[in-house]
């Protein structure tokens, strides 16, 4: 069984990783002065390399132990008339793209990262552009500073781009906390969503290839993503800016009714107690009216989808990632 062949599909949340990125993304359009230390690609005994800042990164070119088996994958989905082809394939009209830079390039320095992210959207409003009906490749806006987030935001909207993901651990304060308010005031004014992906670790379990530890790793990554919702929530950052979307990337459903319930239980209990900010309505109905999330294939989460809200919820396939639904995800 699978969706009627005449109904569009669309994923909510699909991946552009570093090692499918054209080898001279950023050496061509960083300044010259950063591009020592930018990502660049380099040879070595074991291949072409990705490097920054004097680190390894990730392999250039090659498919990775957890990725989908394609024939030729390789820098597929980093070629706009080869992801569309993977697309056709799978039976997905559009997708939504996440970055890899928070999770995988890491870079330390603050200068380095926020030209190293605009050289990254540039080329992805190029990727888009090739269909920008069926590509949406976010623009990805640096999480280390609010400022440099909410400049680089009013430059990427400007750029064409309809969503900015934001890797929301990389800041001293939370983007929840109040020197993120004009970050969020031009997020409500340009009326771009703002995406939280997965990737903040547990403290304890840390995953090795081949260990125990990845399965419990893996497991309970998504539910990483309670103490951002719950910030978003609480701080007021989302109430006083209606208008604004947020998307927790990757979160799955089944812990998510838990937690809009828990937050209305001591909402309650801690009205009264409260003195810096008071929710005017409901956490539940935040939650209804901006926020949203995604899955890839569960049963217990979609079975509490009613629960959630059928408007808050997104599917996707994760391409091209190992645990992705391609190429069977209309089934």
């Amino acid at each position: 069984m699978s969706l009627p062949s005449d109904q569009r599909l669309i994923s909510a949340d699909d991946h552009m990783d570093v090692h499918v990125l054209p080898p001279d993304l950023w050496e061509s359009r960083v300044p010259k002065g950063l591009r020592d230390r930018a990502p660049r690609v380099v040879d070595t005994d074991d291949g072409p390399w990705w490097e920054c800042e004097g680190r390894r990164v990730s392999p250039s070119g090659r498919k990775q132990a957890g990725y989908i088996n394609a024939d030729q994958h390789g820098f597929r989905p980093g070629q706009p008339s080869a992801r569309l082809e993977d697309m056709d394939r799978d039976g997905v009209y559009a997708q939504v793209i996440y970055s890899p830079l928070t999770t995988q390039l890491r870079i330390q320095d603050g200068t380095l990262r926020a030209a190293s992210l605009a050289a990254y959207n540039d080329w992805a409003a190029e990727f888009n552009a090739a269909d920008r009906n069926r590509l949406l490749c976010l623009a990805h806006v640096p999480g280390h500073d609010p400022k440099a987030a909410r400049d680089e935001l009013v430059r990427v909207a400007k750029l064409g781009h309809r969503g900015a993901i934001i890797g929301q651990d990389e800041a001293s304060e939370p983007i929840f906390m109040d020197a993120w308010r004009p970050f969020w005031d031009a997020a409500e004014e340009l009326g771009i969503p703002i995406h939280a992906h997965l990737g903040p670790a547990p403290r304890t379990v840390k995953p090795t290839l081949g260990s125990w530890s990845m399965p419990a790793f893996v497991a309970i990554v998504p539910m990483q993503l309670d103490e951002l919702l719950v910030g978003m929530v609480f701080s007021g950052m989302l109430e006083q800016r209606p208008g604004v979307k947020f998307v927790l990337g990757e979160s799955g459903l089944g812990w998510i009714p838990y937690v809009i319930e828990r937050m209305d239980h001591e909402h309650e209990k801690y009205y009264d107690n409260t003195k810096d900010h008071r929710l005017s309505i409901k956490p539940s109905e935040i939650f209804a009216r901006q926020i949203f999330v995604t899955y890839e294939d569960e049963d217990l989460g979609v079975r509490l989808i009613p629960e959630i809200g059928v408007d808050n919820v997104m599917w996707a396939s994760d391409y091209p990632h190992g645990d992705s639904t391609w190429p069977h995800s209309r089934k």
